[in-house]
């Protein structure tokens, strides 16, 4: 049975970091996933504190996931109008068998909502659209970089209890 939780732990661990790039996967909570499968291992000293930690660290990454690209169209000069459509943006594109969905719907949200703001000022609707973009590539970032961590982590603590393994 440990062996099995060690691979199923090691697969959601790998899928968190997969899932720092497709929308429909929450990177940061499946790599969690990973570790706490890992921790239910008889081999595996159960810490609460470490456990506690990173699951905090993990929903607030998920948490914030959905601010970060309005936070960015918000930087680029756009209005509340963008916020919104940024944020409307990305839950379309959740939604759409598009590949990069949310990206394309950050983006064009942000658009289409500084366009209902003023219909004249493309400019400033393309800056703010543009901001949408940039805060979309941060929050990948910021996923991809805690997904990582995981794996490190998880790879660290399996490797000092390898010999009970096998």
């Amino acid at each position: 049975m440990d062996i099995f939780l060690l691979l199923l732990g090691f697969l959601f661990v790998c899928l968190g970091i997969i899932g720092a790039f497709l929308p429909i996967l929450p990177g940061p909570l499946t790599s969690w996933l990973g570790l706490l499968l890992l921790h239910f291992t008889k081999i595996i000293p159960m810490d609460w504190t470490f456990l506690g930690i990173t699951l905090a660290v993990a929903i607030l990454i998920w948490i914030l996931d959905y601010f970060i690209p309005g936070m960015g169209t918000k930087r680029f000069g756009g209005t509340k109008y963008g916020v919104y459509g940024t944020t409307i943006g990305l839950f379309i594109g959740l939604f759409t068998p598009i590949p990069f969905g949310m990206l394309i719907g950050a983006f064009l949200g942000a658009f289409i909502g500084e366009l209902l703001y003023d219909s004249k000022d493309t400019n400033r609707a393309l800056k703010a659209s543009f901001g949408a973009f940039l805060g979309f590539l941060a929050s990948a970032t910021i996923k991809f970089s805690i997904a990582a961590i995981y794996f490190v982590l998880f790879i660290i603590q399996f490797w000092e209890f390898k010999g009970s393994f096998f």
